[in-house]
């Protein structure tokens, strides 16, 4: 599945990791729309279900509610299209694109973990975004520890691999040992957006340190692990 969205030139992306409330869509919508302000990039891309915290039993988040209203204008206001994770109807785990025109479910995380499959199911196929002519694939926590799930979303010719996770603190080097396997075998870049500070499922202390990756695996920029922080790269 292909989504398009604009022609190529440099393409500025940020991996953002917000501050987050327990269920609170509101306030993290507040959190979301202010580092999208601050982190002035092209693309923003966020954790996984970072609408919601880590929150297993979180209700769906509808793309019409107008709660999502801050974080659609502060797009608009940026020129940024922001890849936020949330649970959506149908019992997924998802990435909703929100751009200044409003907010769509563009993939679902085809590769469940832990508890989730309890209460989620998979996605059903990779999806690839085309943004001012770069292509972006998306993924989702433990699609990037699935060589299928690289494999088959490179395979349909991306330029950026863009995952959105949580990972504990003691596993940090978990997303960067898959983000360099991942650039190094496919030869893109890769970008990922980590959970920082506390959140649901048994995660009192999360990751951070979201960082970008160079086609070669080197590392081209990489937050902290406090909440609020961002990384960002322009590629070109």
């Amino acid at each position: 599945m292909e989504t398009a969205f604009a022609a190529r030139g440099p393409l500025r992306i940020a991996v953002a990791q917000p501050a987050c409330r327990a269920y609170d869509v509101g306030a993290n919508v507040a959190a979301h729309a202010a580092l999208v302000g601050t982190a002035a990039a092209r693309v923003v891309v966020f954790p996984e279900l970072s609408l919601t915290g880590y929150e297993l039993d979180a209700a769906p988040v509808d793309p019409a509610d107008p709660l999502l209203a801050p974080l659609i204008d502060a797009c608009a206001a940026a020129g940024s299209l922001a890849l936020v994770g949330a649970p959506v109807a149908g019992e997924h785990i998802a990435t909703l694109a929100v751009d200044g025109t409003g907010v769509r479910v563009v993939y679902r995380k085809m590769w469940l973990g832990g508890p989730e499959p309890r209460r989620f199911v998979p996605g059903p196929e990779p999806v690839v975004l085309t943004v001012d002519g770069w292509r972006l694939g998306l993924a989702i926590c433990k699609d990037t520890g699935i060589p299928e799930h690289a494999a088959r979303t490179c395979a349909l010719g991306v330029d950026v691999y863009l995952a959105s996770v949580v990972e504990s603190a003691t596993d940090a080097a978990v997303p960067d040992e898959r983000a360099l396997r991942i650039a190094s075998t496919h030869r893109v870049h890769v970008a990922v957006a980590s959970f920082a500070g506390p959140t649901g499922g048994g995660y009192r202390e999360t990751a951070g340190r979201s960082a970008v990756w160079a086609p070669d695996g080197s590392v081209l920029a990489r937050a902290g692990s406090d909440p609020g922080e961002y990384a960002r790269v322009s590629l070109t």
